[in-house]
C-alpha cells in the first residue's frame, strides 16, 4: 500500500543528484579577472593573444590562477583569473600599458570583470552558476539619450540621394536638390519639370508631403516627412541602436547584459560584473558606422596626395595596409542599406569573396552608381570612435543590378570572413549620449546577497523548527522535502542560466512559506484519517491521496497569478514571477512525490504498524 515501485525512488534520487550538481556551482562564488577583447572591429583576438598576455604577466612576475581563450562565434576573448582584487588591478595596468602603448588610440579593451570560480569538472558537466543581476553582482548602469534629430537628418540626407537618382531615371531636369533643415528642397527652371517632379515624387515617395513655392525666379518644391513617417524613423532608429548595442556588448562577453528601451528616445544599459566605468563607456562607444564612397584616382588627386594635400570635396583615409586613399565626401550608401554580408567564393576564379545583399533602395542606388562609374574604385569605409578606415576599395567592372554585390580581390578566406563580420556588425542609426551613469560596487552586491541569503535561511530554520515540534517525524520528512524544493529550484535556475536579482531572492523566500502549505495539508489530512479510526498505513495512503486535489487547486490558482505577472510584468516583476512560477512547480514535486517517498521508505516496510510519529492526534470526545 505504501510502497513505491523502484522507478519512483530512482526518479527522486536522480532529482536529488541533479539538484546537487547544478546547485553546487553557485556555492563557489566569483573570482576577480581581467578580460581582453578587441577595441577595433578590424583586430582579431586569437590564441596567440593569450600567449602574449601570459608572457606579459610572467615578465612582470604577476601570478594568475588560470587563463583561457574563448571563441564566441567569430569573436574571441581572453580571460585571466587572479587570487585577489589587488593583483587583478595590478595586472590590468600592466596589460593595458603593454597592449595599448598609445592610450589615445587603443587597439585592445582591457577590462576588470568577475568570473565564476567553480571547478572545471563541473563546467565540463554543463553545470554553471546562475547569473547575478546588477543589484547582487555589482556593475554599471547607463541611461542613454538617442539624438532623434540626428536620425531625421540622416533620413533626409538619404532622401536627397534617392531623389537625385529618381530625377535622373525620369529625365527630369532640376537645378538643385538640397536638404534645408528638416526638409528637402528641389529647384526647377520650368513649371512643366516641376509638375512632372511632383507627380513622380508622390508616387515614389508617399511619405513625403509636397508643397510648391517660389524663391525669387526659381520654382521650387519642398518635401517634408509626414508625422507617421517621422514616428517610424524614430522607432526604427531606437530599435537599430538597441540591436547594435546588443551585438557589440555580446562581443565583450558580458553575462546577461540588460539593454532595453525607456520612453520614446532613451535606452537603459546594465552591465553586471563590469567594474570599470571608463571601459564600459568605451564598450558603448565601439559602435561602427559603414559608408560606401567613390575613390578619386584622377591625376590631380594623385598629385595632391603625393604632395600631402587634400583637394576640396575629398577626404584622406588609410586602407588596412596603411596606404593613403582619397575618397569623395558624398556618401553613396550607408550600413542602413545593407541587409546581409556573407563570406564565400567567386564563381569564376574561386577566390575568396564577400557577398553583400542590399535592400531595394540600396540596390537601385548601387545599380546607378556602378553603371556611371565603370573602371573606377569604390571604397567601403568603417568608422569607429570618429576614425575612418578603408576596409576594401574594389574596382567597378560593370553595372551591378539586383542588389547582389560581390567584393573580391587579393584576400584570404579568413580575411573575407572578417570583412563580412565587419559589414554585418551594424551601425548606429542615430547618435547617443550618456545622460546618467551609476556604479554598483561588488561589496554592495555581496551585502545584498548576504542579507537575502540570511533572510531565506532564517525563514527556513523557523519553518523547520515549527514542523519538527508540531509534526515530529513527519515534520522531519516535511523539512527534508522543503530542502529538496530549494535545491531543485536553484538547480533549475542554474540550468536555465537565469539571472537572479533581489526580487528573485524574495520569490525564493516566499516559495518556502508556500511550499510548506502542501505538507501541512498532507499531515493534517493524515491526522484526520487517524481520528476517523483508520489504520496507520491506510491513513498515510489516504492522507496523501485526498490532500492532492486541494494542493493542486491551491497551487494552480497561485500559478495563474504568477503567469500573469510573467506575461504582463517587466523588469524586476518578471524576475520575481519566473522564480515564483518555478518554485510552485518544484514545491508540488517535492511535497507530493519526495515527502511520500520518505514516508514510504520509513513506514512502508512495516506490516503491523501500530502508530506513526505525526504529533498529537486530537480525537473528538463522544
Amino acid at each position: 500500500m505504501n510502497r513505491y515501485p523502484i522507478w519512483k525512488y530512482l526518479t527522486v534520487l536522480v532529482a536529488v543528484v541533479i539538484g546537487l550538481l547544478y546547485t553546487l556551482p553557485n556555492l563557489y562564488g566569483e573570482s576577480p579577472a581581467v578580460q581582453i577583447s578587441s577595441a577595433k572591429a578590424t583586430l582579431k583576438i586569437d590564441p596567440a593573444t593569450l600567449d602574449r598576455v601570459q608572457g606579459i604577466l610572467r615578465q612582470a612576475n604577476i601570478a594568475n590562477t588560470g587563463a583561457s581563450f574563448e571563441q564566441n562565434g567569430p569573436v574571441g576573448t581572453v580571460r585571466v583569473r587572479f587570487a585577489n582584487t589587488d593583483t587583478q588591478i595590478q595586472a590590468r595596468d600592466v596589460i593595458e600599458k603593454s597592449l595599448n602603448p598609445n592610450a589615445a588610440d587603443s587597439t585592445y579593451t582591457v577590462a576588470l570583470n568577475l568570473l565564476p570560480a567553480s571547478p572545471s569538472w563541473l563546467s565540463a558537466l554543463g553545470a554553471h552558476p546562475m547569473y547575478l543581476g546588477l543589484d547582487l553582482r555589482g556593475g554599471v548602469h547607463f541611461l542613454l539619450q538617442v539624438d532623434m534629430q540626428g536620425a531625421l537628418t540622416a533620413r533626409y540626407d538619404s532622401i536627397v540621394t534617392d531623389l537625385r537618382a529618381a530625377m535622373r531615371d525620369q529625365k527630369i531636369e532640376q537645378t538643385g536638390i538640397d536638404r534645408s533643415g528638416m526638409s528637402v528642397v528641389v529647384s526647377f527652371n520650368s513649371e512643366a519639370m516641376r509638375d512632372r517632379a511632383v507627380a513622380a515624387l508622390r508616387t515614389r515617395n508617399p511619405d513625403l508631403q509636397i508643397a510648391e513655392r517660389m524663391d525669387g525666379v526659381k520654382l521650387q518644391i519642398v518635401g517634408t516627412l509626414s508625422q507617421s513617417a517621422i514616428t517610424a524613423v524614430q522607432a526604427n532608429a531606437l530599435k537599430q541602436n538597441i540591436t547594435t548595442l546588443h551585438n557589440r556588448i555580446n562581443e565583450l562577453g558580458v553575462a546577461e547584459p540588460v539593454i532595453q528601451q525607456q520612453g520614446a528616445d532613451r535606452i537603459v544599459v546594465q552591465l553586471p560584473g563590469v567594474q570599470d566605468v571608463a571601459k564600459a563607456k568605451d564598450i558603448l562607444g565601439r559602435t561602427a558606422t559603414l559608408e560606401i564612397r567613390m575613390v578619386d584616382d584622377s591625376p590631380t588627386a594623385s598629385s595632391a596626395l603625393a604632395a600631402g594635400t587634400v583637394p576640396f570635396g575629398l577626404e584622406r583615409y588609410q586602407d588596412r595596409d596603411g596606404r593613403p586613399i582619397l575618397v569623395r565626401r558624398q556618401v553613396v550608401l550607408t550600413g542602413e542599406n545593407l541587409q546581409d554580408a556573407q563570406a564565400g567564393r567567386d564563381n569564376q576564379s574561386q577566390q575568396a569573396a564577400v557577398h553583400l545583399t542590399l535592400d531595394a533602395k540600396g540596390a537601385r542606388i548601387f545599380r546607378d552608381v556602378t553603371r556611371d562609374n565603370v573602371g573606377k574604385r569604390m571604397a567601403i569605409l568603417l568608422f569607429e570612435k570618429g576614425r575612418g578606415e578603408v576596409v576594401t576599395a574594389p574596382v567597378i567592372r560593370g553595372e551591378i543590378p539586383g542588389g547582389q554585390v560581390q567584393i573580391s580581390g587579393s584576400m584570404t578566406a579568413e580575411e573575407a570572413a572578417d570583412t563580412a563580420l565587419l559589414l554585418r556588425a551594424g551601425s548606429l542609426a542615430a547618435p547617443m549620449e550618456i545622460i546618467e551613469e551609476r556604479t554598483i560596487g561588488p561589496s554592495l552586491g555581496a551585502d545584498n546577497i548576504a542579507k537575502g541569503f540570511n533572510s531565506t535561511l532564517y525563514g527556513f530554520v523557523a519553518i523547520a523548527i515549527f514542523m519538527l515540534v508540531y509534526y515530529h517525524l513527519f515534520g522531519v520528512f516535511s523539512t527534508i522535502g522543503l530542502a529538496l524544493n530549494v535545491l531543485l529550484l536553484l538547480a533549475i535556475l542554474s540550468m536555465l542560466q537565469a539571472t537572479l536579482t533581489l526580487p528573485g531572492i524574495a520569490a525564493i523566500a516566499l516559495t518556502l512559506g508556500m511550499a510548506i502549505d502542501a505538507n501541512v495539508l498532507i499531515n493534517e489530512r493524515i491526522r484526520e484519517e487517524l481520528r476517523n479510526g483508520e489504520a496507520p498505513q491506510q491513513a498515510i495512503a489516504l492522507g496523501f491521496d485526498r490532500a492532492w486535489g486541494t494542493i493542486l487547486d491551491s497551487n494552480l490558482t497561485t500559478l495563474i497569478v504568477g503567469v500573469a505577472l510573467l506575461v504582463f510584468g517587466s523588469g524586476a516583476v518578471r524576475g520575481f514571477a519566473v522564480v515564483h512560477c518555478l518554485g510552485i512547480l518544484t514545491s508540488m514535486f517535492s511535497s507530493v512525490v519526495g515527502v511520500r517517498a520518505l514516508a514510504n521508505l520509513w513506514y512502508g516496510r512495516k506490516k503491523k504498524l501500530q502508530s506513526i510519529s505525526i504529533g498529537t492526534v486530537w480525537k473528538p470526545k463522544d
